[in-house]
């Protein structure tokens, strides 16, 4: 009976199954949530920075290209660890952030694509500034009103 009420409580995660446990954010502790979130933020940053580190190697274009995107992906999902995966798919794919979204993933893909198959060094390193640009875009979505603030201050240099 006890188990019974802790199961329909909520309180029993063994039978709440380990995907449920990995979707739901709360499932986590604070403390474990944020200390996931540095890693893998940090490990994100690391990674992109070692990738632009083995560009100036002897064929270090397909290892730039591999490392710097995984680094931006892992970085974009180390907020899964705050948030939980579900609802950061959710904010991703909202109309304020669709556009910026779909061309992050979208210069993922082509940036493999141009180092790994299509071998185009030039357009590998041109997805990978869209990269930049797209994750700089997307990640200012999440702070009122710094788009237009950056769309004021583009707009006034280039007048």
């Amino acid at each position: 009976m006890e188990k019974l009420r802790r199961v329909l409580s909520g309180q029993d995660d063994e039978e709440q199954g380990l995907t449920a446990q990995v979707l739901d954010a709360t499932s986590l502790s604070f403390n474990t949530r944020l200390k996931w979130f540095a890693i893998c933020f940090v490990s994100g940053i690391f990674f992109s920075v070692l990738g632009t580190g083995l560009l100036w190697l002897p064929g270090g274009m397909k290892l730039f290209a591999v490392f710097y995107t995984f680094g931006n992906i892992a970085a974009l999902a180390s907020t899964c660890f705050l948030m939980g995966p579900l609802k950061q798919l959710k904010k991703m794919f909202e109309t304020t952030r669709l556009l910026a979204t779909v061309i992050m993933i979208l210069c993922f893909v082509f940036t493999l694509c141009a180092a790994l198959w299509w071998h185009k060094k030039g357009l590998a390193v041109l997805f990978c500034i869209l990269q930049f640009m797209s994750m700089t875009w997307y990640s200012l979505s999440y702070i009122p009103y710094a788009r237009d603030a950056v769309m004021k201050c583009c707009s006034s240099v280039l007048s």
